[in-house]
C-alpha cells in the first residue's frame, strides 16, 4: 500500500451503505489549526426500522452537536457500531491536538466516552440551523478559537504528530515519527499524551488499519495474506507504549 493522504473513504466501514446525508466540511481560516474537519449528518429512518453502522474513528476526538446536547468525545481504542433511529442530526468537529487541552486535560481518560458541553446560547443557534448545518459552521469556528485561546508552539507540534500519524502511510514506527517531526521518541509519546490521551504507536495503528479496511474495499480480489503483509510490515515493531486497539 503506497502513500495516501485522501481520508474521504475512511471512518465507516461501509460509506456505500450509509442511509444518512453525510458531508465532511473543511475547516475555515478561523479554526483550521483546532478541526481537521467539519462533519455534518442527518438521518430520517422509517417508523420500526433502525441503521446500523461499523465505525473504525479515526484516533483523535470530536466535539458534537446534537439535537439535546453538545458532547465531547475522547479517542475511541475500538470498532464502535452507531445505531440510528427516528430522525435527528449532527453537526460534529473532528478536533486537531490544539484544540484537546480546552476541554480536558487527561484526554486518556475520556478514551470511549464522551461528556457535555455548556454552551447554551451556540447550542441553540446550532439548533436552530439544522436544516443548514454548513451554514453555522463559522459562527461555531469563532465560539471555539475563542474557547481555546492562543495555540502555542507546543501545540502546533502535537498537529504535525497527529497529521503525519493519520495520513502519512511511509511513517511505520515511532521512530519514524519522531524523525519526521524532528524531536526523540520521548517528545512524541509526551505530546501524543498531552493532546491525544492515545499513544502515538496506537495512531499509526490505528492509520494502517483503516488502510487495509480501504484497501479491501477497493481490491476485493485480494487474499487475505496480501493485504495483511504490508499493515505487519509497517506494525510489527516494538512498543513504545501499551497498545489499546
Amino acid at each position: 500500500m503506497a502513500a495516501h493522504t485522501d481520508l474521504a473513504g475512511r471512518g465507516p466501514l461501509f460509506p456505500s451503505e450509509l442511509p444518512v446525508n453525510f458531508t465532511r466540511l473543511l475547516a475555515g481560516s478561523t479554526a483550521k489549526d483546532l478541526v481537521a474537519w467539519w462533519w455534518t449528518t442527518t438521518w430520517a429512518i422509517s417508523p420500526g426500522q433502525h441503521s446500523a453502522q461499523e465505525i473504525l474513528a479515526f484516533p483523535a476526538s470530536n466535539l458534537a452537536f446534537q439535537d439535546d446536547e453538545v458532547r465531547f468525545w475522547g479517542p475511541s481504542t475500538r470498532r464502535s457500531t452507531q445505531v440510528l433511529v427516528g430522525q435527528g442530526w449532527v453537526l460534529g468537529a473532528l478536533l486537531r491536538p490544539a484544540a484537546v487541552p480546552a476541554f480536558t486535560k487527561q484526554p486518556a481518560s475520556c478514551r470511549d466516552d464522551s461528556f457535555p458541553v455548556a454552551t447554551p446560547d451556540l447550542h441553540g443557534i446550532v439548533r436552530a440551523s439544522a436544516s443548514n448545518l454548513a451554514g453555522v459552521v463559522d459562527e461555531v469556528e469563532t465560539w471555539l478559537a475563542d474557547h481555546v485561546g492562543p495555540i502555542t508552539d507546543e501545540a502546533y507540534q502535537a498537529n504535525q504528530l497527529a497529521e503525519l500519524a493519520i495520513t502519512d502511510s511511509t511513517i511505520g514506527t515511532v521512530s519514524d515519527l519522531a524523525g519526521a517531526i524532528g524531536v526523540s521518541t520521548r517528545t512524541v509519546n509526551r505530546l501524543a499524551t498531552k493532546y491525544v490521551g492515545l499513544s502515538p504507536y496506537n495512531m499509526i495503528r490505528r492509520r494502517r488499519l483503516q488502510e487495509a479496511v480501504e484497501w479491501t474495499r477497493e481490491n476485493p480480489a485480494d487474499s487475505l495474506a496480501e493485504i495483511a503483509v504490508p499493515l505487519i510490515k509497517h506494525t510489527s515493531v516494538t512498543k513504545h507504549a501499551p497498545c489499546s486497539v
